[in-house]
């Protein structure tokens, strides 16, 4: 793989509807060298691509009178969440819908593909990484995360086991494979590699603020700020390989919202010999510093860390700005690796690297 790594966020998803085959498709064929699915589970335990569990966004499934009694509310991570899930629905029954893209208002030109692609399982999306690898002639990745596992293991619906068995099967559950497994929580991460026999690398997410949720559920008092900490990377660093974090923890925007500079979180990092990923780096101004921003952006107001979806403040959000340069002064901060929404830009970054 070259290096820094290029890690396709839920595939091309600036350019088609995200976690579909032909976004992770398109991904690779711009010269991605990982595809990232998010994890959830089935009513009957396969393991498919949602960026959450619930789908009234992502699919068409308000659409389906068949469904309209499987609406409900749910506690998910501590809040409380309103609509369709897929532990509700088995596989069969989330195959008779099609995807949607999740941000139409950013994205426009992305609803053009709506209803036009159905919802990927796991083995489907191995099964696109081996074909592609063959025909790309270079070994394809695949960056896996389980989402919220906490609830999912305590409505009876593990992600663990599935994930191992599924990478046992596709014979990627060995050293040197391309494959890595990612977490907002630490002990799903510990139980696949101390109780499971995952041998691909373990990447901690982390958020800008708050905690991991297992650590919320056990009372541990613990923040991602806290994990962050040399004293608490040096203690990650007994369980994973490395650290995704929100972009804004490498480099702090500054007080108006524009580039700021690097905080000494990848030395620190380094220094505890975990590599750095920081995720999520996409062209529209509504998640760009504000000196980044393209036309119809305001450069008066900040932006912001925002959380894992959550856009900073702009003028014009869907206008592009200039990621290029974001990811580049990152590169030139140190990391190892970057996850984006736009293949080609960040393939453009990444043979031009630099502060911008």
């Amino acid at each position: 793989m070259p290096e820094p790594i290029l890690i396709a966020h839920r595939g091309a998803s600036g350019a088609r509807p995200e976690h579909t085959l032909a976004a992770y498709e398109l991904a690779a064929r711009l010269g991605a060298d990982y595809l990232e699915p998010d994890l959830v589970a089935t009513a009957d335990g396969h393991l498919v691509a949602r960026h959450e569990n619930e789908i009234g966004t992502t699919t068409d499934i308000a659409d389906h009178p068949e469904f309209a009694d499987r609406v409900t509310s749910k506690v998910i991570d501590g809040h409380t969440v309103t609509g369709w899930f897929t532990e509700d629905l088995t596989l069969a029954e989330l195959r008779t819908l099609c995807c949607r893209e999740r941000l139409p208002d950013l994205r426009p030109g992305n609803t053009a593909y709506d209803g036009q692609f159905t919802v990927p399982t796991l083995e489907e999306i191995l099964d696109l990484r081996a074909r592609l690898s063959t025909e790309l002639g270079r070994d394809l990745g695949v960056y896996l995360e389980t989402k919220h596992p906490t609830h999912f293991r305590d409505i009876g619906l593990p992600l663990e086991e599935p994930l191992v068995a599924a990478l046992e099967s596709a014979g990627l559950n060995e050293d040197g494979a391309p494959v890595f497994l990612q977490s907002f929580e630490l002990g799903n991460l510990i139980t696949l590699r101390r109780d499971l026999g995952a041998r691909a690398p373990l990447v901690f997410l982390a958020e800008a603020a708050g905690s991991p949720y297992d650590f919320v559920a056990a009372q541990d008092p613990r923040t991602f700020a806290d994990l962050l900490t040399p004293a608490g990377l040096a203690e990650l660093a007994r369980w994973v390989d490395g650290i995704g974090p929100h972009k804004d923890l490498v480099i702090a925007p500054g007080a108006d919202g524009t580039l700021g500079e690097p905080t000494s979180l990848v030395t620190d990092a380094h220094e505890a010999g975990l590599v750095v990923h920081p995720w999520t780096f996409r062209r529209e101004n509504a998640f760009l510093p504000t000196d980044l921003r393209g036309a119809g952006g305001d450069p008066g107001r900040g932006g912001g860390a925002g959380t894992a979806d959550g856009p900073g403040t702009t003028g014009d959000p869907a206008a592009a700005g200039d990621v290029v340069a974001e990811i580049r002064a990152h590169l030139a901060a140190g990391v190892d690796g970057f996850f984006t929404d736009h293949t080609d830009l960040g393939v453009q970054a990444r043979a031009q690297p630099g502060s911008g």
